[in-house]
């Protein structure tokens, strides 16, 4: 069963995801919060797998609360998915380098939250449908902190390769067939490099192929 806590100061939006979630067979909301600290007290109570956290909020926003989960080890296993009002929220990328796993909008079709919930809970990462890779790319390319190459040193070649083509968007099944390895190969490379640089998840490991000159937000098409 998949735990998922609520973090929004709208009371309808809480409760049509937790309408929605609840009536799903694997999905159990097992909390609510109105804000991002009544959210990461009940983060640190509950230990959920997944937080749907509204970026605006009141006393704490999600952003603050993102960083507080995810810089705390003893809740490692928990992923947080940003929502937003607009696909062009200017804390979006911030937010996954604060370690979210990817963020939706809050009109986001019913089936494709779902996904998102099962999708980081397999530790993939997440883009609302409306928001492009080249999107992604320019908010990397603005970061005001941008991490050095060197960050790349201890990975092999083949590692590099296989990380910009999930900067790039690519599955590990598209990474397979890019490479002509088998997919279980293809994710071994990947977990293997996530572990060496200490990302979180894929997400992550996207910010990190931009900020490090990896990938270039030109080359998306």
């Amino acid at each position: 069963m998949i735990e998922v806590l609520l973090a929004d100061d709208q009371v309808l939006v809480r409760a049509g995801f937790r309408a929605l979630l609840d009536a799903q067979p694997d999905i159990e909301v097992t909390g609510e919060a109105a804000d991002g600290g009544e959210a990461l007290r009940k983060v640190r109570e509950l230990r959920p797998d997944v937080v749907l956290m509204d970026i605006r909020m009141p006393t704490l926003d999600g952003l603050a609360a993102t960083r507080a989960i995810t810089g705390d080890a003893d809740l490692e296993g928990v992923r947080v998915v940003m929502l937003t009002t607009f696909e062009l929220d200017e804390y979006v990328f911030e937010a996954i380098r604060s370690g979210a796993s990817g963020f939706l909008v809050k009109d986001t079709e019913p089936d494709e939250l779902l996904r998102a919930v099962r999708a980081v809970v397999r530790g993939d990462a997440l883009l609302s449908p409306g928001v492009t890779r080249r999107l992604i790319g320019e908010f990397a390319a603005r970061s005001r902190t941008p991490a050095h190459a060197g960050v790349l040193d201890g990975l092999t070649d083949r590692e590099r390769e296989v990380m910009a083509l999930v900067g790039l968007g690519l599955s590990n099944d598209e990474i397979a067939r890019r490479l002509v390895v088998s997919p279980l190969t293809a994710k071994t490379h990947v977990s293997r490099t996530m572990v060496k640089l200490g990302a979180r998840d894929r997400a992550q490991l996207v910010v990190m192929a931009y900020e490090s000159g990896l990938v270039r937000p030109g080359w998306l098409g």
